[in-house]
């Protein structure tokens, strides 16, 4: 038996189940997620149980009318790539809308979306969401998915909305929890992820995986 072949290295984020609060948002004008304000919405840094540099931090809030991001990135903005955004800068998001940890593929009610800073050929965002099964949801229109970007010389920020018409099955009175995980790629340098390592798993094929967030309403 070939140890280096057959078995894959470990990380400390396998051993847990990360969950965190997703605390809601009043219905407003795009963006609620401010740098003064989204420090209270912050999701965890979970950098030193998946053996990762730190670099981003992102928050996300939700209400009704879907789910709005913000992302800071202490690195310099220095390029990006489509279709295979993570060969540079992009923040991916993944989202289970009933956080079912029973199915170990995607569902209809999965969704895998990308983010850029820059755009190439128009491209600025969208839903990149693979199925293996007849159990599938129409990929949202990307026109509706909102973006806007503010690149300094070291650093940049992403403020993103997912209105709910884009998240099949998205439904906050009903299912008070989301399934969850993210990563934020690099141009030059190393990803970082919220709960699936990349080289660990395949993190948009198995949402199982994926942490849950809890829709606080106060």
């Amino acid at each position: 038996m070939n140890f280096d072949e057959d078995f894959v290295p470990l990380t400390p984020v396998n051993f847990f189940q990360i969950s965190a609060d997703c605390k809601a948002l009043p219905v407003g004008t795009f963006p609620q997620l401010t740098k003064q304000n989204y420090k209270k919405y912050l999701l965890p840094n979970t950098s030193a149980l998946c053996a990762e540099e730190s670099f981003a931090e992102v928050a996300i809030g939700w209400n009704g009318e879907g789910i709005e991001l913000f992302a800071r990135m202490d690195v310099p903005f220095r390029q990006v790539f489509y279709p295979e955004v993570d060969r540079g800068d992009s923040l991916e998001v993944f989202i289970d809308t009933r956080d079912v940890k029973t199915a170990s593929f995607n569902t209809r009610f999965c969704h895998h979306f990308f983010f850029l800073a820059e755009g190439v050929d128009g491209h600025f965002a969208g839903e990149m969401t693979r199925f293996r099964t007849e159990d599938v949801h129409p990929l949202c229109d990307a026109k509706d998915l909102k973006v806007k970007s503010l690149c300094q010389s070291a650093s940049y920020v992403l403020n993103i909305f997912i209105p709910s018409q884009c998240l099949y099955g998205y439904d906050p009175e009903q299912f008070n929890r989301l399934g969850f995980s993210y990563r934020v790629n690099q141009a030059q340098g190393f990803p970082q992820h919220f709960s699936v390592v990349t080289d660990d798993y395949q993190i948009d094929q198995q949402p199982s995986l994926w942490a849950s967030l809890r829709l606080i309403k106060a």
